[in-house]
């Protein structure tokens, strides 16, 4: 049973996961409910919606509507003050549900249909528009966790200006890229 693209799929799924986790190591607990500048949506908020979005998505991902009677989608963009824990156990339990269910899958799944909404989606497109909606969440809380640390943020990826030392490094080592410094992605 092969799995190469599921895997890949699977792999970006945990790139995006690690990147909002390492911004959300950056801030401090009262800034993880706060609202962004000109918008209502908090880091609690997101976590929220993309944990809910995931759970509803790949509960019975091969047998059931991806949209869930169970789930209330506006509920997910209610204000709310949480603890770093509650957060951090709302925003795995998302995650656990939707890597259960992409590990089970196969290449030869991918053909196969699912319904979001009632509307029918080939497994591989509703892999790709999940992918694409935890993106686009992901760098909102970055977006936020960066405003929130300002002079402060540490770079999850090259941090400006040392794009050519990294690309020097990486030519030197092609099967080993080296590690975007610690210090200082978007």
């Amino acid at each position: 049973m092969s799995r190469d693209l599921v895997s890949s799929v699977e792999s970006e799924f945990q790139r995006y996961k690690t990147l909002a986790e390492g911004a959300m190591e950056q801030v401090g607990d009262a800034a993880l409910s706060a609202a962004g500048p000109g918008d209502p949506n908090s880091i609690a908020i997101i976590v929220w919606h993309i944990s809910g979005n995931l759970t509803s998505r790949f509960t019975d991902f091969l047998t059931t509507d991806g949209e869930k009677p169970w789930r209330h989608r506006d509920e997910e963009f209610d204000r709310r003050e949480v603890s770093r824990a509650e957060l951090n156990d709302k925003w795995e339990r998302g995650w656990s549900v939707a890597f259960a269910a992409i590990g089970a899958l196969t290449d030869a799944d991918l053909s196969r249909v699912v319904h979001i909404r009632a509307q029918p989606v080939r497994v591989a497109d509703a892999l790709h528009r999940a992918l694409a909606h935890v993106s686009y969440h992901v760098g909102q809380i970055v977006l936020l966790a960066r405003a929130s640390r300002g002079g402060a943020w540490r770079y999850l990826s090259i941090p400006p200006g040392q794009s050519d030392a990294f690309n020097k490094a990486a030519a030197a080592s092609p099967a080993a890229p080296p590690e975007p410094p610690k210090t200082g992605v978007t």
